[in-house]
């Protein structure tokens, strides 16, 4: 009833995790405890998408009663059919092609741009030992953070599943809560300078008057 299996590809989900966690790696250069375990929740939460996408589907065999009853004759375990919002919303345009599928690959690059941006401005600040305010960092202060958890979204758009629909929360917390480690660590070296800083740029979400103002804040 199923016919062929499109899971089981095991080198993808090795291939694939090694490049992300390695790509979040070079921009985290984890060295508290507390960048390690962060760095460490986004590795488990890129491990457990793409041993589902390509390795072994959890969520469709926890869902497979359900989804053989719902949706008689379809092959739940084709790669195709992985996307399962595919399945709920009855479409019938390729997945590839959906605007949802569409609208996660702008939340995925969307992600690395603000990783890479911020990490250009980041580095040049520490490298100068100054406070980094200026390109992203004058919108918001962690948009690294805000990289990651667009990236993260965007796989959840793409290839929902329970697990990492579980994860994503924990995670959102445990940035926040890095967020916040950074930020005492800035007040301690940069005193009034960062807290001027962080009185007039918001930590995540930007102002909306000064979202695309291209002008540098130099506190």
């Amino acid at each position: 009833m199923h016919g062929e299996s499109g899971y089981g590809l095991w080198t993808l989900v090795i291939l694939n995790s090694a490049i992300f966690i390695i790509f979040a790696f070079s921009f985290t250069k984890p060295k508290s405890a507390t960048d390690w375990r962060s760095l460490g929740a986004f590795s488990a939460f890129i491990l457990a998408l793409f041993t589902e996408m390509y390795g072994f589907p959890l969520t469709i065999y926890f869902l497979s009663g359900w989804l053989s009853e719902k949706f008689p004759g379809l092959n739940i375990f084709s790669h195709e059919n992985g996307h399962l919002w595919n399945a709920f919303i009855d479409s019938k345009i390729d997945p590839h092609f959906h605007p949802i599928h569409i609208a996660a690959n702008v939340f995925i690059v969307l992600g690395f741009i603000m990783l890479s941006s911020g990490w250009k401005v980041l580095h040049a600040a520490q490298k100068n030992h100054t406070l980094a305010t200026t390109g992203l960092y004058a919108k918001v202060r962690h948009p690294q953070y805000i990289g990651f958890v667009a990236i993260m979204f965007g796989f959840l758009l793409m290839w929902p599943t329970l697990l990492t629909i579980a994860m994503f929360p924990i995670l959102l917390y445990m940035y926040h809560r890095l967020g916040k480690k950074e930020e005492e660590h800035m007040i301690k070296e940069f005193g009034e300078k960062y807290l001027d800083y962080k009185k007039n740029v918001p930590a995540y979400i930007p102002k909306w008057g000064e979202l695309f103002n291209k002008e540098s804040s130099e506190v």
